[in-house]
Formats: structure tokens, sequence, C-alpha cells
């Protein structure tokens, strides 16, 4: 594990780069700087202001020789106008190889995610067929063959770290996993469909732990699903979240899957309307009863999360809605 050197987090100041700074807080002699367009409510000491849209921003910010974590994305269902998608992931990956060879980088991480496969088998592994559905998945993976052109420029002096991860989630996170945990605990919940779909998740201390993990591999490409391990069904996970709650493990009210589908689809007709995004929609019903289920390689690496799923439901659950996670700052995404 990399103890010492610089190391810049394009995309710092969001969910998972807070939580990669706070774990690599504890190594002092490790330079690290959050490279980001937004203030960090965290770290403000560690930022320096960029655009990944802009190369002259990056050309200024990003120090020579450094390890670069590039955890800026769009990613939002909503985004508009839809360019947004090719000029931040695809522009920006474009960007960020230009100045890493101008810089003499020879290591990039790069957060890609699961979307790169759309709706996969179940057990889709790091070899999976490439067929996203949407806008954000096929841009993550047109970043992903930048970054590979990039180090098949030098493949015995550059490391290229691909991760994919599934949802990720954790305290102070506002994105789905929230948002069902949220309707669990206000006792709105409806189950759609037979709740024996499964989902894989990754808690966002252990994908920081494990791009901390990456950050000495060797010259080559290196590619990854990060996944935590069980995948629950929801039936399992809503009863889990039920008891920690303190209430009995009995799901109430259930929709037959068609049936929440079309009224996603009416929310969908609401949210033209109002031009507002409800958090309600079609493609949420879809994404929430289907199975996604991955398989990963990282425990070929070597590495081993820190926190197991169940306690990192736990954790969430109670600081979230038992504790009532004080006034700390939010992390909103999808």
């Amino acid at each position: 594990m990399i103890t010492a050197g610089k190391i810049d987090i394009v995309g710092g100041s969001g969910f998972i780069g807070s939580c990669l700074v706070r774990t690599l807080s504890g190594y002092p002699q490790l330079q690290v700087r959050i490279i980001d367009k937004a203030p960090s409510v965290d770290f403000p000491q560690l930022v320096t202001l960029a655009d990944v849209c802009s190369v002259d921003s990056l050309r200024a910010a990003l120090c020579e020789n450094s390890i670069l974590v590039n955890l800026a994305a769009e990613h939002r269902d909503d985004v508009y106008p839809i360019t947004r998608y090719d000029d931040v992931n695809v522009g920006g990956a474009r960007k960020l190889c230009t100045v890493a060879r101008e810089k003499i980088i020879q290591t990039i991480i790069f957060t890609s995610s699961v979307a790169v496969y759309g709706f996969a088998e179940v057990g889709t592994d790091e070899s999976g067929a490439i067929a996203p559905f949407n806008d954000y998945g096929r841009t993550k993976f047109e970043a992903e063959t930048i970054f590979r052109a990039w180090q098949a420029e030098a493949p015995k002096q550059r490391t290229l770290v691909i991760i994919r991860p599934t949802v990720v989630f954790g305290e102070r996170n506002r994105g789905n996993v929230y948002n069902m945990l949220h309707q669990i605990a206000s006792n709105r919940f409806v189950m759609v469909g037979n709740g024996e779909n499964r989902k894989s998740m990754a808690y966002v201390e252990n994908v920081a732990g494990f791009i901390q993990h990456c950050m000495d591999f060797k010259p080559g490409i290196h590619v990854f699903n990060y996944v935590d391990k069980p995948d629950f069904n929801m039936n399992r996970l809503v009863c889990l979240v039920l008891v920690l709650l303190g209430r009995p493990a009995t799901i109430g009210m259930r929709l037959p899957y068609w049936l929440g589908f079309l009224i996603g689809k009416g929310f969908d007709l609401v949210a033209a309307v109002i031009g507002k995004r409800l958090t309600i929609s079609s493609i949420r019903v879809k994404k929430f009863c289907s199975n996604s289920v991955y398989s990963t390689s990282v425990d070929e690496s070597g590495y081993h999360p820190p926190v197991p799923l169940n306690e990192a439901i736990e954790r969430t659950v109670r600081h979230e809605f038992i504790a009532g996670g004080g006034n700390q700052p939010l992390f909103y995404s999808e």
C-alpha cells in the first residue's frame, strides 16, 4: 500500500472523493490535493479549483509525477443537455490524458461504472459484454477507451486502473439507496415486484480503501468491478433495515411490476409537464425490479474490504435514522 507521494484527486469534493481523502489523511507522507470545480466542505484547504472541461485549468492544477485519481463525472439521470455527458465524461478524459502526458503522470485510476454493461446477466464479471442502455454508461466506456489509449503509448511505464463500482452508498449520501432507506424508515415503502431480485452494493469506505490499494499497482491495465458481497435480494435487504429500525421484519404493501411501471410512466408524464425531476420514474422502477448482480476479481488483488456489508448497512441506517446524522454536509447523487 502506498504511504508517500503526490496524489491528485479530480472530482475529490464529492461523496467518494471526500471519503478517499479522509482515508488517505492518516498517512502524513502523502501529499493529497483535491482538483474540483466545486469547493470541498470537508477539506477546503486541499482544493484547487479546476474544471475537467478546461485543459488550461487542469494544466495549472495538476502536479507533475502525481498519481491521478479521476472521480469527476456527469452521472444523473436527468442531465440536460445530454451533451454534458460527452463534454464531461469523454471530453474530460481526453483533457486529463493531455495534461498527464505533459506532467509525466504515470498512474491513472479511473472510476468508471457497471453501467457500461447495461442490464447485464447475473454474475457479469470484468469480461462482460459492453451494452450500456443510457448516455452515462456509454460515455463512461468511451472514457475507458481514451485512458486505455493513453496507457498503450507507454505500456511498460504507465499504469491504468479502471474501477467499475456498482451502486455506492454510505453515511451522508443522498442517492437511490438512501431514498429507499428513507421510505422504509418513514413507513412509505412499497415493494414493487416479488422482491426476489438481487442487488450488488458497494460501501463508500470500502471503495475508498480499494482505490488506495490500487495506487501502487505495476504498469499495465487493471480492470475491476467493485462489489461488496454477499448480494442481498430486496426482501432480505428491506427486512434487515426493518430489524435495525426496531420493527418486525414484515414487508407490507406490494405492487405487481406492471402496475409499478405504469405508475412510473405517469410520474414521467407529470415531470415532463412541470419540468421538474421527481423521485419516482419508470426507469427507477425498472432499475429497482431488475437484478443487478456482478462478479468481481477484487479478491485476487489482495484487497480485503474493512467493513462487512451487513455492518455497512447498519452504520448507514444508524447514522441517518437512529442517531440523526447531526448537521453534517450532505452529498447528492443517483
